[in-house]
């Protein structure tokens, strides 16, 4: 299973808890080299120094995706030690559901911000690497909601429409390189996700509707594994997944 895992230096941004961490908790239990990224970093270090201890490598730096120049030194960082970036899993995201009646103007540019931005950030981060490399594998995260439209998650939705967009721009982009990328679109995950939303209904209803169906986050590291640990010939472009519960 570690086939094309193994030694691989894997960048992670939103590593500090969800999807993020147990992507890097399982990539590096398969021997791969993580470099984690997020806003919060005791708790970054503390998963970077558990990870160490169990025998992998692992550093962790602080980065706010909304700012171009953190994503690019996070990358950076990785280069430094390590010599290359082989993986960059742009995982960081933020769901705030309204209404668009609600007017949650802020709201709507936090997600624009970090779904959209941080992941054109990582991409220019990861990409003049990879390119000078002719190696690489950029994997981003969408969702279900980039898929399908929900009522109070509009621009929700639009951001996450967007990330699959760019990934088939990028994927058409990079074949001269040798660079595979990957969108992976989780259901409903237990992560932290739905507790950055304010308006009351739609928490309300995201919580009932996550606390029926919702899956654990290693869901989402193991199609991390099976998009990286494919023969180099061959290229996942999209995993779309749901829990078997979920309707939606």
């Amino acid at each position: 299973m570690n086939d094309n895992i193994k030694d691989k230096v894997v960048v992670i941004t939103g590593a500090s808890s969800g999807l993020g961490e147990a992507s890097a908790r399982l990539l590096s239990a398969l021997g791969a080299t993580v470099v984690l990224g997020a806003r919060r970093i005791e708790r970054l270090e503390k998963l970077a120094h558990e990870l160490n201890g169990g025998g992998g490598k692992a550093i962790a730096v602080e980065t706010d995706v909304t700012h171009c120049d953190q994503v690019k030194h996070l990358v950076e960082a990785a280069v430094e030690k390590y010599g290359r970036v082989d993986v960059m899993l742009n995982n960081a995201g933020l769901m705030q559901q309204s209404p668009l009646e609600s007017l949650k103007v802020d709201e709507w540019d936090n997600m624009i911000d970090i779904n959209i931005k941080g992941v054109l950030y990582g991409i220019a981060a990861a990409l003049p690497h990879m390119t000078k490399q002719k190696a690489g594998h950029i994997i981003n995260v969408s969702s279900v909601a980039g898929h399908k439209i929900m009522p109070m998650g509009a621009v929700y939705c639009a951001t996450k429409h967007a990330v699959r967009a760019l990934s088939e721009g990028l994927r058409m982009e990079v074949k001269p390189y040798n660079i595979r990328t990957t969108v992976i679109s989780p259901g409903a995950v237990d992560t932290e996700l739905p507790s950055h939303i304010t308006d009351e209904e739609s928490a309300a209803g995201i919580i009932k509707f996550y606390k029926g169906c919702a899956i654990p986050a290693d869901s989402f590291a193991r199609a991390v594994v099976y998009a990286m640990s494919q023969p180099d010939d061959v290229d996942i472009n999209e995993i779309l997944f749901r829990p078997t519960s979920q309707e939606l």
